[in-house]
Parts: structure tokens; C-alpha cells; sequence
């Protein structure tokens, strides 16, 4: 019987694990922004990319974010013991070494599968990575320059879609100026909910330097830059008319969470909008999978 109940022990420790390693490398930006790179090789060559093109550009952009998001939790960790104790790293369910592991092993491997794309898909990946990774250790506590660097490495895995497939096109290029644009005004937002957290790391977000009201006006300002944005790609006869009806739904989810954050911008508004910007910010994906059919 006790040997029945510590097999049990063991195989819950493990599941417990296993949980904690996934919540860490956080799947869902992993997913998205290895798709981001399967629609930038989509967008560049008007037609599917080969498997094994498809397969390693997004594999080299999703292990990077894993390898970066587990770094970065080492890194944040007497912050997250204020903002966000439950998570696996401060509440003890895994421990440094095991996350800065985790962290060196994802990254490693994206350069090798980058490498075994071309020299410009490993040039890009390493640029990003360094990016990252000064972001982690010293750029996160310039606050807004902070924010830059993640969101040019966010807008990023387009251009990276092109390179893998070798070439890089206008539209490559505003689709990536349209997720950096959306995306910085998200992490301006993300600094409204974890304002306290940050004044005690001494992060100088806008929030933490300013106060959320200022805040909510910039990351609500560069929402709508980034829905004026989003206009360019048909104005320049570069996307079908397929492009049209998402982007116009994405657009008005971006206005709409603007308004609301702009009436209210406390901390869980701020956290709904957050939320929300993700969903219109995928709605503008398939938009531009729909305007390059």
C-alpha cells in the first residue's frame, strides 16, 4: 500500500511539474507567434511554404519565446512575488535552476533550428534573442524603451517568416509595423495592472512614471495608430478584398476596448483590455491571411 501511494506522489509530482514547465514557457504566445511566422512565409510566397520551411520558422520563433519567457521569470522574480506569487517560479513549484534550464535549452535549440534554415533566418533569430535577453536583464527597467524592445520582437517574426523563405515583401513589412504598433500599446497597458509590482523593482513604466491615466491615453493612442495602420496595406493595393472584413472587425475591437480603457483605467480594466487586445490582435492575423489568398 505505501509503495501504491508513493508511486501515486511521484506521478503527481511530475504532472505538477510538467503543468508548472507549461505554464512558464506561457503556449499560447509560443503558438502565436510561431503561426505569425507560418503567415509571414504564407504572405511572401503567396501560397503555402514547404513543410519543412513551415515547421522549422515556427519552431525557431516558438522555442525562442519559450526559452525567453522561462529567462524571463528568473529575472522577475522578487517582482512576481508582489504581482503574481501563484506563479511556478515564486510559489516554489519550480525551482531557478530548473527554470534557467528550461530557459537555455529552448533557445539554444531555436538558433539550431534557425541555422538550419539560412544565414539571414539565423541573423534575424539571434538579433531577436539578444533583444530578448537584454530586455530581461537590464532594458525592463527603462519601462517604455522596454516595451519597444518586446514589441519590435513581436513585429519581428514576419519579417523572420520572409527570410525563411528568402524574401521579405511590403506587406511583410507594414503587417510587421501593425503588430509592433498594437503590441507596444498592449504592454503599455500591462503596466497599469502591475504598477505596484514595478515601483517596488524600480521598473519606470509609463504607469509606474506617470500614473495609469496617462498610461491608458498612450497605449489608447497607439491602438488607434495602429488601426490607421492597418488601412495602408489595401490603400496600396498590396492585400485582397479578403482582407477588408476581418481587419475592419479587428479594427472596431481595438476602438471599442479603447473607449472602455479610456473611461476606466483601473487595474482590472486594464487587465480585461489586455486580455482582449490578444483576440483582436489574432483577428488581424487571419486578416492577413485572408487578404493574401
Amino acid at each position: 500500500m505505501s509503495r501504491l501511494n508513493s508511486d501515486n506522489s511521484v506521478a503527481h509530482t511530475c504532472l505538477s511539474k510538467l503543468i508548472a514547465i507549461i505554464r512558464t514557457v506561457r503556449p499560447i504566445n509560443c503558438v502565436m507567434i510561431g503561426f505569425a511566422v507560418t503567415i509571414g512565409e504564407f504572405i511572401a510566397l503567396r501560397r503555402l511554404p514547404l513543410l519543412q520551411e513551415a515547421l522549422l520558422g515556427s519552431l525557431t520563433a516558438s522555442l525562442l519565446m519559450a526559452g525567453t519567457m522561462a529567462l524571463n521569470d528568473y529575472y522577475d522574480l522578487e517582482i512576481d512575488r508582489v504581482n503574481r506569487p501563484e506563479k511556478p517560479l515564486p510559489s516554489g513549484t519550480l525551482a531557478t535552476f530548473q527554470v534557467i534550464s528550461l530557459g537555455a535549452i529552448a533557445c539554444a535549440t531555436g538558433l539550431v533550428t534557425a541555422a538550419m534554415l539560412n544565414w539571414a533566418s539565423l541573423t534575424i533569430a539571434a538579433f531577436a534573442l539578444s533583444l530578448m535577453l537584454y530586455y530581461n536583464t537590464l532594458g525592463k527597467r527603462t519601462g517604455f524603451l522596454g516595451n519597444i524592445l518586446v514589441s519590435v520582437c513581436i513585429g519581428l517574426p514576419f519579417i523572420f517568416g520572409g527570410a525563411t523563405v528568402g524574401r521579405i515583401t511590403p506587406a511583410l513589412v507594414f503587417f510587421s509595423l501593425i503588430a509592433f504598433t498594437a503590441n507596444l500599446g498592449r504592454e503599455v497597458t500591462k503596466g497599469i495592472i502591475d504598477v505596484e509590482g514595478d515601483r517596488s523593482g524600480m521598473i519606470r513604466t509609463v504607469a509606474v512614471a506617470h500614473g495609469p491615466r496617462k498610461a491608458s491615453r498612450l497605449s489608447v493612442a497607439l491602438y488607434m495608430i495602429a488601426v490607421c495602420l492597418s488601412f495602408a496595406p489595401s490603400l496600396l493595393g498590396l492585400v485582397g478584398l479578403g482582407y477588408i472584413p476581418l481587419v475592419l472587425l479587428s479594427d472596431t475591437g481595438f476602438v471599442m476596448s479603447s473607449i472602455t480603457l479610456v473611461r476606466s483605467f483601473d487595474r482590472e480594466n486594464a487587465k480585461r483590455t489586455k486580455n482582449r487586445v490578444m483576440i483582436w490582435m489574432f483577428l488581424g492575423l487571419l486578416a492577413f491571411i485572408a487578404g493574401s489568398i
